[in-house]
Formats: C-alpha cells, sequence, structure tokens
C-alpha cells in the first residue's frame, strides 16, 4: 500500500510548529506565498515527503511527478494522452507487444536530448533486482524492452497485461545522469534531472520542495514561475499556515476545511479518491489472525458513523479496495453494521465474554494494539472510532501513534490504521496489498495476508487481457475478503483541498492515496494562469 513509500520523518509537534509557522509569516526569506504573493508563485502545504526523487526507485510511477514526464499521461478524466510518446501505443503479437513513438525535439533540464536509450535504461533499471524499487512487481508482465533507433521504443511482455499501457505513465530518467553513479543511493536520489515542466532547485528535507518552471518545457514553459511545496505533517498546522498566509493552498480533513467555507479568497476542491482507510490484522497475531475475530470486526465497525461523523460526508464506505461505485466492486459484498451478529460469529469461534466482557478463547485476551500515524487526525479519528465499535463487540484495542520509523518493524503482529488505494486497473492496488508472498516486503502486504484463492486470483486477473476473466478473478478476490478479511477497510475518502483563488485552469483528478504530492489542484500547475 501506497504508505510504503511514504514513510514519514517524526512528526513535528503542534507547539514546535506553530512557532514556526509565525516565524516563517514574519520572516522574509521563508517560503510565504498566500493572497499578497506574486501570481507568478504559488507554495502548497502537503501532508507526506518522499523518501526518494529517482524514477528508478518508483518516484513518478504513476505520473505527475513535475520533474518528469512519462511516455504517457492522464488527463483531468484519468483517459490515457501521449506524452514523451507521440501518439498512444501500437499493440500487436496478441497483446505482448507495445511500440511507442517518442517525441522529437525532447531536451532534459540541463539541455541533453531525450531518446530511446533514456527509456529504455529507466525500465531495465527497475526491473534490475539490485535496484531498490519496492513496486518492481507491478512490471512483472515485462520481458524486455529495447530502442529502435533514438525515436522508437517496443516493450515485449511475458503474458497479456491488459493495464501496461498505464503502467507508461512511469517518469522517465536520464540515462547520461542516473547511470554514472549508485542507483540507490547516487545524488541523482535527491537531486534530479528529468523533462517535465519544473525543475528541483532545492529539497530541504523534512520542510519543503521547491521548484522553478522549466523554460524548454517541450510542452511550454508554464506560467507559474516558482512551486514549492511545503512539508507539514500536522494537519492543524497546515490549517494554521493556510490561514496565517504562509500558504497558497493546503490539503485538509473535513473539519478543518470547513473553517474556510467563510473565506471568499479561497476556494475548496473536492477530489474523488479510491484512497481507503483500513486497518491491517496480522496473520501472525494470535487475536487479529484468527478468521473468527477478522469476521466479527467487519460486521461490528460503524462504517456509515465514520463517514457521517469523521469525514462530515466527504466519503463513503469502504468494503474491499475497491470503492462501492467503481465498474469493478463485486455487487452484494458490502458488511452491514451488524453487531449482535459480530457477537455470534465471536461465540461461535469460541471467544467467551471474560468477567470484564472482554472475549477469552484458550487463556488468550481478545486484545491487540493499533498504531497509527502521529500527526494524522484522520488515521487518529478512524483507530479510536474503530476502537470503540469493537470493545461493544468484546475485542479490546489500544490504540497507538507513532512515526513510521516506530511503525515499520512492528507490522507484523500489531495492526495499523493505514491508507492505500490506486485508481484505474485492479491489479495496481490488490496485488501489493494481498499477494502472499509480498508480507513482509516493506509497506507491501501489511497485514502477510496469506489467502491461496486470492494468490490464484490475483495471477489470473493480471495475466490476461480478456475481460471477462478478469472481472471474475477480482469478484473472487472481494468475496473472499468477506469470508477471510485480512484487513478491516472502513471508509473512502474524498481529498479536500484549499487554495486562494488568485488562478485559472486548476482542476482535480480520481486520485490515488497519494494525495498532495502528485495530485491535488496542482497536479497540472504547469497550465495554471494568474487571474488579471
Amino acid at each position: 500500500m501506497t504508505a510504503r513509500s511514504i514513510r514519514s520523518a517524526a512528526a513535528v509537534t503542534v507547539a514546535g510548529a506553530l512557532a514556526l509557522a509565525t516565524a516563517a509569516c514574519s520572516n522574509p526569506g521563508s517560503t510565504a506565498g498566500g493572497s499578497g504573493g506574486p501570481k507568478d508563485s504559488a507554495v502548497v502545504g502537503i501532508a507526506y515527503e518522499p523518501e526518494t526523487l529517482s524514477p528508478l526507485l518508483g518516484y513518478g510511477k504513476d505520473g505527475n511527478s513535475k520533474i518528469f514526464d512519462g511516455l504517457l499521461a492522464f488527463d483531468a478524466g484519468m483517459r490515457l494522452k501521449p506524452a514523451l510518446a507521440v501518439k498512444l501505443p501500437r499493440v500487436t503479437d496478441g497483446g505482448l507487444t507495445y511500440t511507442y513513438t517518442l517525441r522529437e525535439g525532447v531536451t532534459f533540464s540541463d539541455g541533453v536530448p531525450f531518446t530511446a536509450k533514456d527509456v529504455v535504461y529507466t525500465y531495465r533499471t527497475i526491473l534490475d533486482p539490485r535496484t531498490n524499487n519496492p513496486s518492481r512487481t507491478e512490471l512483472d508482465a515485462l520481458k524486455s524492452v529495447d530502442a529502435v533507433g533514438d525515436d522508437t521504443v517496443v516493450f515485449h511482455l511475458k503474458y497479456p497485461y491488459a493495464p501496461f499501457a498505464e503502467r507508461t505513465v512511469h517518469a522517465i530518467a536520464p540515462e547520461h545522469v542516473a547511470a554514472q553513479q549508485d542507483v540507490n543511493t547516487g545524488a541523482f536520489t535527491s537531486k534530479p534531472i528529468g523533462t517535465g515542466p519544473y525543475v528541483l532547485t532545492r529539497w530541504s528535507k523534512g520542510e519543503k520542495l521547491s521548484f522553478t518552471a522549466n523554460p524548454t518545457y517541450w510542452n511550454g514553459a508554464p506560467a507559474v514561475k516558482k512551486f514549492t511545496m511545503a512539508i507539514i505533517k500536522d494537519d492543524d498546522v497546515r490549517a494554521t499556515r493556510l490561514r496565517a498566509g504562509d500558504l497558497d493552498g493546503a490539503i485538509l480533513p473535513p473539519d478543518l476545511a470547513a473553517g474556510f467555507k467563510g473565506d471568499a479568497a479561497k476556494k475548496t476542491w473536492t477530489a474523488k479518491t479510491f484512497d481507503y482507510r483500513t486497518v491491517t490484522l496480522p496473520t501472525h497475531h494470535p487475536v487479529s489472525g484468527d478468521t473468527a475475530v477478522r469476521r466479527a470486526l467487519d460486521l461490528a465497525v460503524d462504517r456509515r458513523a465514520m463517514v457521517d461523523k469523521i469525514l462530515e460526508g466527504a466519503g463513503k464506505p469502504a468494503y474491499g479496495p475497491v470503492p462501492t461505485d467503481s465498474p469493478w466492486f463485486a455487487k452484494g459484498t458490502e458488511r452491514r453494521h451488524d453487531l449482535d451478529g459480530a457477537r455470534k460469529i465471536l461465540d461461535e469461534g469460541g471467544w467467551k465474554p471474560g468477567p470484564d466482557g472482554i472475549r477469552v478463547k484458550n487463556g488468550v485476551r481478545a486484545a491487540f494494539p493499533l498504531w497509527y500515524l502521529s500527526g494524522d487526525k484522520l488515521r487518529q479519528d478512524h483507530a479510536l472510532a474503530y476502537a470503540s465499535d469493537a470493545k461493544k463487540a468484546g475485542i479490546d484495542i489500544t490504540t497507538q501513534a507513532g512515526t513510521w520509523e516506530v511503525i515499520e518493524p512492528r507490522m507484523k503482529t500489531d495492526a495499523v490504521l493505514a491508507g492505500g488505494g490506486s485508481p484505474g486497473d485492479p491489479d495496481f492496488d490488490q496485488y501489493l496489498l494481498l499477494k502472499s508472498t509480498l508480507g513482509g516486503d516493506g509497506f507491501n502486504n501489511m497485514a502477510w495476508y496469506d489467502n491461496r484463492t486470492v494468490d490464484r486470483a490475483l495471477e489470473d486477473g493480471r495475466r490476461t487481457d480478456d475481460p471477462g476473466r478478469r472481472r471474475a478473478a477480482y469478484d473472487t478476490v472481494q468475496r473472499e475478503l468477506v469470508k477471510n478479511p485480512g484487513y478491516t477497510f472502513l471508509t473512502h475518502i474524498d481529498h479536500l483541498y484549499v487554495v486562494n483563488d488568485r488562478w485559472t485552469g486548476l482542476t482535480t483528478q480520481t486520485e490515488p492515496h497519494d494525495h498532495g504530492l502528485a495530485s491535488g489542484p496542482w497536479w497540472n500547475v504547469e497550465n495554471w494562469k494568474p487571474k488579471s
């Protein structure tokens, strides 16, 4: 799940961050933008910081990286469009060969021409086992990639993989720079060079990413000349800095976004998403790994109350990784809120109420910890509501906050309030989330879920381009998650952004879990124009 690629540093305390915000507002050298800033610059507040800026290690794999381009890109309606390629690929050989013709006259920001060899280098390096790319399995279908001259790239697949073209929104790295250094630790990981609309000028770790417009961008130099992403992990601090004028925009949880409704100078943008909140139920814990406990929690949780009270209606109940309004959703897998049904499942599973009301089975108390990310108000609220619902069924869950550095070593046995979700093809998120062989692989399959039927269905779904077979495969996955849910899916969340109303051209896309960094109304900041 996407948290694997956004491991955060220690969360800043609210008091300390508020002091920093005040200092930034009065400091001429700060990143302050706001309504008084120049119209050709923008500063936005995001919640997470990337671990790397190298496409070879996973950055820009879903597009919208600003520094880089892919062969293809998504438009506002999530339809594929040409980027570094001049047109969509020609697909031949029964879906096993994809041929791309490249755009002429494109250069990297250092002036070196972009050619087919850069595409070949990027994909071959990602597939190299020595490269520390956590998303390598997303390209499992790729057998080989070859250049035909400077302007043609041919991909050969091992099996027909229906969404392969969507994988080629992946950012392309320059061979002449990246190949000259260690792929995992070299300077390119933090000082990248790309073909994109913006050039990174500075990455102040834990503070901000600063960009300037690429004057030689192949699709035209952006009107917003300076763009800054301020890294502010705490939701309350982002809202405070936006209100103080230190930011031009920010992603905010619903209750904090509501505080700006009366501000005529700001506009709230709502983006539909595949972003879910879920509780991992580790297979290796004696309580959370018990099927009866898992099924009981699936019924005990009041998802509608979470949507209404925590999200203030900005979302919908989640019963799996696929949103209920997606054409891939398996109808009939919705789970009702049924506390009596949850108690019955626990009774039949041998979990009997103890003197304090907490269930016990074979001397094991139905209790386990649940971690959530420090400073993330939405995760905290979901965790507390989940623990409250579980307690009513006789399961004692202790919520604890921590950074990813604290949480990650505990994921094999401790539950986590996690997030994930990727628009488009169901393979994109479900394979990494549920495939048993990926348990313990960073933030993939955080619950160490192990279901042979699901494993077979995941392979069936990605190894064919037949729509009927694919639908049957992902239907099987979702129905198995009813029988043995290794996760309790809670909500799918709409992303809310509050932005100063000083530009035209803003839109939103259907967003993944990785919000703010590559998404938000600034997904197309290169197309913004200052209002006169």
